[in-house]
């Protein structure tokens, strides 16, 4: 039985994980938010358990991952509380949606810890390991962050990220409070000079690259919505593996700070999502998956 430990470890923080993770947005249901059919309320709770066990320690949610009758926080609450010391649990504000599942504007500075406070309920827990900025189309995130950083000193936040941001902002982050990781959209499909660069710096810093959307690409939350290139598919064949894990083996190879936190429902695709930890690929696979991302992003220009 392959494990997440096989992927090996980095540090949020003062905090030690497995590289692959599991993220919690797709446990809600068929699609996510509220599209889609109502998870099997057993079956996510199971789904958790079970991660847990395969060796996951790192889950990413956020209390906006609802559908119409699941809550993500809350099935995690009921899976896993008590929580194991060693768990650690990264939480996001920024967007918000209110009680019909509709979503706000950004919120402001001043509305934070009530988003951060709604976590901590949800999750039954006194205190959040870490906290992402999902940073909303602002220019700056100064205020935003510093609103966080407060938090952090008040003790409801140990460690603090920042998401869906460039360089510049994690530098303006930086200069606030220590950012110990960065949630971008990167993956083999979605090519993005500026989430390289990101990458780049991350690396250059020490801080932890936690890539979403890794698997799914241009269908984003809605999961993956394109075929799988040829390239990816002889990959998979040459490992005995899926295009998804060929997906997540490449994503982990980009530095060794790089996490991966994959999303399912599904007992059987978490197990693959796991094992895509101890997939190896050579100098010259990774190369021929290069060339297809950027090949997608030659197309994507024209």
């Amino acid at each position: 039985m392959i494990t997440a430990d096989a992927a090996g470890t980095w540090k949020l923080g003062e905090l030690s994980v497995n590289r692959i993770g599991f993220g919690a947005m797709r446990l809600t249901g068929s699609a996510a938010f509220h599209h889609g059919t109502p998870s099997d309320r057993g079956r996510s709770i199971a789904v958790l358990r079970r991660a847990v066990e395969l060796g996951v320690d790192h889950i990413d949610t956020a209390a906006f991952y609802f559908s119409s009758l699941r809550s993500a926080n809350e099935l995690i609450n009921s899976a896993l509380a008590p929580y194991a010391d060693d768990l650690v649990i990264a939480t996001k504000v920024g967007p918000y949606r209110d009680y019909a599942g509709d979503w706000g504007t950004s919120a402001r500075p001043d509305q934070l810890r009530a988003h951060v406070e709604e976590n901590l309920r949800q999750l039954g827990r006194d205190h959040l390991d870490l906290v992402y900025l999902r940073r909303m189309r602002q220019d700056s995130i100064a205020e935003h962050f510093g609103a966080l950083a407060e938090l952090r000193e008040a003790g409801l936040v140990r460690n603090l990220g920042v998401s869906d941001v460039e360089v510049r902002h994690l530098e303006e982050a930086r200069a606030i409070a220590p950012v110990v990781s960065v949630q971008n959209e990167f993956g083999l499909g979605t090519p993005d000079p500026q989430a390289d660069a990101v990458l780049r710096a991350c690396g250059e810093l020490g801080i932890a690259f936690v890539p979403f959307f890794a698997i799914a690409g241009q269908g984003g939350a809605m999961g993956p919505g394109e075929a799988d290139e040829p390239e990816v598919t002889a990959v998979a064949e040459a490992h005995g593996a899926t295009p998804a894990q060929v997906r997540l083996a490449w994503t982990l190879r980009q530095g060794p700070h790089v996490l991966a936190i994959p999303g399912t429902g599904n007992p059987d695709h978490l197990a693959q999502n796991v094992a895509a930890g101890a997939l190896r690929l050579t100098d010259e696979e990774t190369a021929r998956l290069d060339a297809v991302r950027a090949g997608a992003g030659d197309t994507a220009e024209r």
